[in-house]
C-alpha cells in the first residue's frame, strides 16, 4: 500500500510540472483552506435560498463538523506530509492523515447537493478537483484524500436527517 501510496502522489504530482496545472491546483487548495471555499458557499447559499436556509446552514455546520474532525484526526495520528516530492504550496499543518480539505470537500458536496439539484451537478465535481489537487500540488498521499473523504462522507450521512433530507439510499 506505502509503495502505491508513492507511486500515485508522484505521478500526480508530476502533473504540477505544467504551469496552468499547477496554478489550478493551487488555487483550489488555497481556496478549500480551513474549509474556507465549503463554508462561504454554505452561507451563501443560506442567504440566497431562503426557502432552503436551514438546510444550508446545517450542511454548512456538517461541514465545518467534518473539517474539526478530521483535525482531530490527524493530531491522534500524525502521519508526516510527503517528503520525497516538492509541494507547491505551503500548509497550515504538519500532518497529513487524513485530508482535511477532502473532509470538507465531500461533506459540503453530499450536504449541498442535497438541497438543490444543480449543487448535485456543480459542487461534486469541483470538490473532486479539490481533492486531487492535494496531490498535485504534493501535499497528501493518495490514502489521505481517501481517508479524508471517508470521513467527509460519515459527516454528511450522519447528519442527513438532522439536514431535512432524505434517510435512505
Amino acid at each position: 500500500m506505502r509503495d502505491a501510496d508513492h507511486r500515485l502522489l508522484s505521478a500526480l504530482r508530476d502533473c504540477g510540472a505544467d504551469p496552468r496545472v499547477a496554478a489550478t491546483a493551487r488555487a483550489l487548495s488555497w481556496s478549500g483552506e480551513h474549509g474556507a471555499l465549503w463554508l462561504a458557499a454554505g452561507l451563501a447559499g443560506a442567504a440566497l435560498d431562503r426557502e432552503r436556509r436551514a438546510g444550508w446552514l446545517r450542511g454548512t455546520a456538517l461541514t465545518a463538523a467534518a473539517h474539526l474532525a478530521s483535525m482531530g484526526v490527524k493530531r491522534i495520528v500524525r502521519r508526516p506530509r510527503p517528503a520525497h516530492v516538492e509541494p507547491l504550496v505551503r500548509t497550515a499543518g504538519r500532518h497529513s492523515f487524513p485530508s482535511s480539505h477532502a473532509s470538507s470537500a465531500v461533506a459540503a458536496a453530499l450536504a449541498y447537493g442535497a438541497l438543490r439539484p444543480v449543487g448535485a451537478r456543480l459542487v461534486p465535481p469541483l470538490a473532486a478537483a479539490m481533492c486531487v489537487s492535494r496531490m498535485v500540488v504534493g501535499v497528501h498521499y493518495p490514502s489521505d484524500i481517501a481517508a479524508g473523504a471517508a470521513l467527509g462522507a460519515f459527516a454528511a450521512r450522519a447528519g442527513r436527517t438532522w439536514m431535512g433530507g432524505p434517510t435512505d439510499g
